[in-house]
């Protein structure tokens, strides 16, 4: 994407740019948040942005934003290029590399999924998106012994089972089915993709909204019928909101509601 090129600016940042240096607010330094803010500009997979993108997308003057960039420079977050737009630096990728090693996915969805398996009885995963497949990235099996079990890392069809039919929902499928997903927040499925399993599933989100997968109670249709599916929905939506919480690192993650819609 070219550097001046900024579609993102107008759903992210909607503050005008500002003349005066405000001074310190009480939740803290103004100058180190605008800094971070430089930072978090920048969206994936966007190597490089303009100096009038960053500052579009900041709300802040360029003047402001030029310099905050050379600051960032100096201890290697920020680069400039030859042709003046600007990259994140080492320094940010150390940075990142040095949480991941300190942040382990598995030991965030793992808990949570346990804690699901306590609360419904049944098994419980985690799905992410792998082009047109999903693949079960965490799975805890249920305290019974009749359950349904899926091989991790096996990939699956995202039209066919609850998992995958809610990742394409949050993930701007059109139709009506999927608008009533996204209305709903979860969907249920019985025998869709494989004969006598059950399945309920819920959106969970990072950063910026990103959907990140589904989290998913699963059994046999004969322990889970539609009715039982419905009254699971409040406790796999709360432990999907959470998981948003704890991926996204933020207090403001996206969430979803079970509406009071009934079969």
């Amino acid at each position: 994407m070219p550097a001046d090129s900024d579609p993102a600016a107008g759903a992210r940042h909607h503050a005008p740019p500002t003349g005066a240096e405000p001074a310190d607010g009480p939740g803290g330094v103004i100058a180190v948040t605008r800094a971070l803010q430089l930072l978090d500009a920048f969206a994936l997979g966007e190597s490089c942005l303009s100096l009038a993108a960053l500052s579009r997308r900041c709300g802040l003057h360029r003047s402001t934003v030029l310099r905050l960039a050379r600051t960032l420079a100096r201890s290697g977050f920020m680069v400039q290029r030859e042709d003046g737009d600007w990259r994140l630096g080492p320094a940010a990728g150390w940075l990142g590399a040095r949480y991941q090693a300190g942040f382990d996915v598995q030991n965030v969805l793992e808990p949570a999924l346990r804690e699901l398996t306590q609360t419904s009885g049944e098994s419980a995963a985690f799905y992410v998106r792998e082009g047109r497949l999903r693949t079960c990235l965490v799975r805890v099996e249920g305290p019974q012994a009749l359950r349904q079990h899926a091989r991790m890392g096996e990939g699956l069809p995202l039209d066919r089972g609850s998992p995958g039919r809610v990742i394409l929902a949050f993930s701007g499928e059109s139709g009506a089915a999927y608008e009533d997903i996204r209305r709903r927040g979860y969907h249920w499925s019985i025998g869709e993709r494989e004969q006598g399993v059950a399945t309920v599933s819920a959106p969970v989100f990072g950063r910026h909204g990103q959907l990140l997968g589904s989290v998913c109670i699963s059994g046999p249709a004969a322990r889970l019928p539609v009715a039982r599916l419905h009254a699971l929905a409040p406790a796999l939506i709360t432990a999907a909101n959470r998981l948003s919480y704890a991926l996204s690192g933020s207090a403001t993650a996206p969430t979803v509601r079970a509406s009071h819609w009934h079969p």
